[in-house]
C-alpha cells in the first residue's frame, strides 16, 4: 500500500563519461550563479540597509510580546495560567499573588501574577498565548525582539513586557472581533 506519490524509481544505469566527471553538473550550479548574479546587478541588490531601512513585514506577523492595562490603568492579567499551558514551548512561567487593599488600583482581579516571565529563547512566536488568554491580557505586536549579548537577557519579566501608562501599544490590528468585544 502506497501511502504517498512521491516515490522515485532508482535505476542502476551505468554513468557517461561527463557525468562521472561532473562537467554538466558544475556548469549547472555555474549557470544558477551567473543567473542571480545577473539579476542582482540588472535589478540592484535584494539586501536592505537595516536598521534605516526595514523589511516589510506582513500583518499578521507576530514580534515582541506585550502585558496589556485596562482603561484604567491596571493590569488585565490574572495569573489564569492558560496561557503558560497552551505554549507548545514551554515558554512562559509566573506565579500567582492575591492583591491587598492598598493594590486595588494596580490589578483588575484578587489574583495577578506577581511574577510573569517569558523566555524569548524557547518562544516560537505561534500566537498560542494570545488565543488561550480570557481576559485579553497577553498580545504579540509588531515590534522586533531586542539584540540582547547573553541569554539571561532574553527572559523578559513584567518590567519588559506591561505597557507603560504613557506609552500605550496599539493592538487592535490583532485583535479578533471576540477579542475586541471582550475587552470593552
Amino acid at each position: 500500500m502506497k501511502l504517498t506519490n512521491r516515490s522515485k524509481v532508482v535505476s542502476n544505469k551505468e554513468m557517461t563519461l561527463a557525468e562521472k566527471i561532473y562537467l554538466p553538473a558544475i556548469f549547472k550550479g555555474m549557470g544558477i550563479t551567473l543567473k542571480h548574479a545577473v539579476r542582482n546587478v540588472v535589478k540592484g541588490s535584494p539586501t536592505y540597509a537595516y536598521p534605516e531601512v526595514q523589511k516589510p513585514r506582513a500583518k499578521v506577523w507576530r514580534g515582541h510580546h506585550v502585558l496589556k492595562r485596562d482603561e484604567e490603568g491596571r493590569e488585565r492579567c490574572t495569573a489564569c495560567g492558560l496561557c503558560a499551558v497552551a505554549c507548545p514551548a514551554e515558554a512562559i512561567t509566573m506565579t500567582a499573588s492575591e492583591r491587598t487593599k492598598e493594590e486595588k488600583h494596580l490589578y483588575r482581579e484578587e489574583k495577578y501574577a506577581s511574577v510573569y516571565e517569558i523566555n524569548m529563547l524557547r518562544c516560537i512566536f505561534c500566537g498560542m498565548c494570545e488565543e488561550a488568554c480570557p481576559k485579553s491580557a497577553i498580545y504579540l505586536t509588531d515590534r522586533l525582539v531586542d539584540v540582547e549579548t547573553n541569554r539571561g537577557s532574553f527572559i523578559y519579566g513584567k518590567d519588559k513586557l506591561v505597557e507603560k501608562i504613557n506609552e500605550r501599544i496599539d493592538i487592535t490590528a490583532r485583535q479578533s472581533e471576540k477579542q475586541k468585544n471582550a475587552v470593552k
